[in-house]
């Protein structure tokens, strides 16, 4: 539904007397009664997925410190990176060629070009990119003299020989959901920065800052986190570089899309539903999630605090590898953790070819229950990098997906509901999008012994695929059901209603989330529309050096494909 049809379904949804029958239907007809509520379950309740840290043996991987800096850890990350492949560059179309990290610090350190240059071209490019006729609404937020007030800054660190970093001038996004000063949090709504004001850097900014990035603004995102398009009525619907009528997903909208355009080559976001790897997979770029209590969520709106995570958007493994090195630290003193602080390892990505016996598991199921496109170029990809490197793949089953996933939906309504409850009850609904009107109705619906059942689940769900990870070392999937959608004229104003799209695009993203998992979505093609198509890896808690080495053998069997989006933007480009 969208426009006038989702207007009358969120009148009635908050009706007094049509509404608690109306939800009653909802709840059973999506099986919830069934799959949860009524649920017989033996199982102890798990109401945070923290896992214990243990030593995982992992090969061809670097001990880091805990005590480096930010800007040491960058340093121990870019000496894991491969040297660059002539064969790999000169593959590659110049036109289909987005700009690394590395780019960027070369050409600074060069002085081929400086950080004050790209971001006046970068400032051009976002007004050019938020204006007719293309209104690609990337951004809820930026402010240009903040940006080239930075890149003056760094400038002056390149003149005097004194960069902090390889990220030092490297223009870097951030989700509006992420405390970044100067810019207020919206969460992607009208109302929410009003009654909680941003009054400080979130722990993630604070250590970009500290190596020097040029945070270039907030990005769009589905409001709320509370849907899987992108479509933000107040903002906009963030469009999909690789054809503007399409959605570019949810809710890190706005992060996968200015990474796909070439605005910036890396973005934040948060992932609670597989809010990174959807719209990462959607735009043709990398998503990674970290292991839950991996990266300090300090300055992170609370919308679902047991089930999301700080993430990157990436054009490519080795930029999201550098920029999870720069955020990843010790919690601080105010988050209280009951695990000792896990040991950090990085891969030796220069051996990627001499890491052997990866069991790769595959859940066939999975594989049929996605578009013809999807299932062909995921098979075919998942193939190749079994016959390259001699890995072998595994057949498994994953019992009780859709009361997983049906779980995971109450969690997360619950938990937002529960973080906005003194908000709530000031707030004038109408301000809300009439999409998030319908979720918050949903959400509200959940009692406490739903939310029980639902955690009862989530420990099921842990040793299940506790099981697995004794017989293979990730599991492998589509990142998504279905690629990129159209954007109805309707929905702009009103979001939408979209079970089936919502329902495949979010399929398999849910073990990452609700039992805190790593994962991560690499591109490894297009449909016959020439819109992309990422394949997913989950991994075992804290075995991301083993994910990232997957990923960019992945990524190097894939990466000489890798096509220009419609709207791209070239900020390295030589007058």
């Amino acid at each position: 539904m969208a426009g006038f049809l989702a207007k009358i379904f969120a009148w009635f949804l908050e009706s007094r007397i049509f509404g608690a029958f109306l939800l009653y239907i909802l709840k059973r007809n999506n099986l919830i009664h069934k799959l949860v509520t009524n649920a017989e379950l033996e199982d102890s309740p798990v109401y945070v997925p923290l896992h214990p840290f243990e030593e995982l043996n992992e090969k061809e991987v670097k001990h880091v410190n805990s005590d480096l800096s930010p800007s040491e850890q960058v340093q121990q990350a870019v000496g894991c990176l491969p040297l660059p492949s002539e064969k790999i560059v000169n593959g590659l179309k110049p036109s289909s060629r987005r700009w690394t990290v590395m780019d960027y610090s070369k050409a600074y350190s060069s002085g081929e070009i400086t950080p004050y240059k790209v971001a006046e071209r970068l400032v051009a490019a976002i007004h050019e990119s938020s204006s007719p006729p293309l209104d690609m609404a990337f951004f809820i937020n930026y402010d240009a003299e903040d940006i080239l007030r930075q890149a003056k800054e760094s400038t002056l660190r390149y003149q005097r020989g004194e960069p902090r970093s390889v990220l030092d001038g490297v223009p870097v996004a951030i989700k509006d959901e992420i405390d970044c000063s100067p810019y207020p949090t919206t969460g992607g709504t009208k109302w929410l920065h009003k009654f909680r004001p941003c009054k400080s850097d979130a722990f993630c900014i604070l250590r970009l800052r500290s190596c020097g990035v040029v945070i270039i603004g907030k990005t769009n995102m589905h409001e709320l986190g509370a849907g899987t398009s992108g479509i933000n009525p107040h903002y906009g619907a963030t469009r999909n570089p690789y054809d503007p009528s399409r959605i570019s997903g949810g809710s890190s909208s706005g992060s996968a899309a200015v990474v796909a355009a070439g605005l910036c080559p890396v973005a934040l976001g948060v992932d609670g539903g597989g809010s990174v790897r959807m719209p990462a997979a959607l735009c043709g770029v990398v998503g990674f999630k970290p292991t839950f209590g991996r990266v300090p969520h300090s300055g992170v709106l609370p919308l679902n605090w047991t089930v999301g995570m700080v993430g990157v958007l990436a054009g490519t493994i080795e930029d999201a590898l550098i920029v999870y090195a720069a955020i990843n630290g010790p919690v601080p003193s105010h988050e209280t953790s009951v695990i000792p602080p896990p040991k950090m390892y990085f891969p030796m990505l220069q051996s990627t070819n001499s890491v052997s016996d990866i069991t790769l598991a595959r859940y066939g199921e999975w594989f049929n229950d996605c578009s013809d496109d999807i299932r062909t170029c995921c098979s075919l990809a998942l193939h190749k990098l079994s016959e390259k490197h001699g890995w072998k793949t595994v057949d498994v089953t994953i019992p009780d997906i859709e009361a997983m996933r049906l779980a995971h939906y109450l969690t997360i309504g619950s938990e937002c509901t529960a973080a906005l409850s003194s908000y709530l009850e000031k707030l004038d609904i109408a301000e809300s999008g009439w999409d998030v009107r319908v979720a918050l109705s949903v959400y509200g619906a959940f009692s406490g012994e739903d939310y029980i059942k639902a955690q009862k689940l989530r420990n099921r769900q842990i040793q299940f695929h506790r099981n697995i990870f004794t017989k293979a070392d990730v599991i492998v999937t589509p990142t998504v059901g279905v690629t990129a959608y159209p954007i109805l004229n309707d929905a702009l104003h009103t979001g939408e209603l979209d079970y089936i799209n919502g329902a495949a695009l979010v399929r398999y993203q849910i073990a990452g989330n609700f039992l805190g998992l790593p994962a991560v979505t690499v591109p490894v093609g297009y449909d016959k529309k020439g819109l992309p198509i990422g394949l997913q890896f989950i991994g075992r808690p804290w075995s991301e050096p083993t994910l990232i080495h997957i990923a960019h053998a992945m990524q190097t069997l894939c990466i000489s494909e890798y096509r220009k989006p419609q709207a791209f933007y070239d900020l390295l480009k030589k007058d």
